[in-house]
């Protein structure tokens, strides 16, 4: 059986209007993305949509259908995603000029939302790093330079984070973490000046630490002696004899300590009356 010429073409004119027809109403979304069906522009269905704790696998995507030249989709990353912000220049409560470089990361959460407010994730991104930038130089200009370099600089962090997140989820966004990456002062003469008050700062701190230690050692000292002094009053009342032989032990032991010391007495004299025992006293 032979087919005209004719009706072939049409055939293969139908065939091919198909498949133009299937593969508009086909569309494929990654587990990596949202999407967003708009008809006319208008959100009316989404696929996939980020959900807290879902295991990879067990989302919604795949193949899906949707009106052809009707309806088109955005596809919506639903990762955690960087943002980084630039330098800032802040100016401290002790009048510190700082350069602050600080990062974020976010992911979308309400894709319609997202949509519906700056449409894009880049335009997303630029409205989050604004809102990141005006509250670390408000939060962050409320501090002294010292907080910056110190532990409490994560309960800064922390803060900025929850308001920056109030402000985000107006966008379809939320903040996973805010960081400082880099607080400097700016080179010359303002980094220079800092460097000193800090060496000025643990100076002083050292001279009052070796004060205090020195203080203390005198007190301790008085306190021995003190109570060396009752020892001694006390082993005299109980036995002067006794008490006047340790004394003269602990005399000879300090004279004769080096093995090498020559003395020049009388062999009556009192220091040595020790050494002819207790009948020639």
């Amino acid at each position: 059986m032979t087919i005209e010429p004719r009706r072939l073409a049409t055939l293969g004119l139908g065939g091919l209007l198909l498949l133009i027809l299937l593969s508009s109403s086909l569309f494929r979304v990654p587990e990596h993305q949202q999407a967003i069906i708009l008809q006319l522009s208008k959100p009316v269905a989404t696929v996939n949509t980020y959900e807290p704790n879902e295991v990879f696998g067990r989302t919604g995507a795949g193949l899906m259908w949707k009106i052809p030249f009707l309806q088109e989709v955005l596809l919506v990353d639903k990762r955690i995603l960087s943002l980084d912000v630039p330098p800032q220049t802040v100016l401290s409560t002790d009048q510190l000029r700082l350069v602050v470089d600080a990062f974020a990361r976010f992911r979308v959460v309400d894709p319609v939302r997202m949509y519906q407010t700056v449409r894009t994730e880049e335009r997303l991104a630029e409205e989050l790093s604004r809102i990141l930038t005006s509250l670390m130089r408000n939060e962050l200009g409320k501090q002294r330079f010292d907080t910056l370099l110190s532990p409490e600089r994560g309960q800064l962090m922390e803060a900025i984070q929850a308001n920056v997140n109030r402000a985000a989820a107006a966008y379809g966004a939320e903040i996973i973490d805010v960081r400082i990456k880099r607080a400097d002062l700016p080179p010359g003469s303002p980094l220079e000046a800092a460097y000193e008050r800090m060496r000025t700062a643990r100076q002083e701190e050292a001279l009052a630490i070796r004060a205090q230690g020195a203080k203390d050692a005198q007190i301790i000292r008085a306190e021995a002696d003190a109570a060396a002094a009752r020892t001694y009053a006390e082993s005299f009342g109980k036995d002067p004899e006794f008490y006047a032989f340790w004394r003269a032990m602990q005399a000879y032991r300090t004279t004769f300590a080096e093995g090498n010391t020559t003395v020049v007495l009388s062999p009556d004299s009192e220091f040595l009356r020790e050494f002819e025992g207790r009948r020639a006293r």
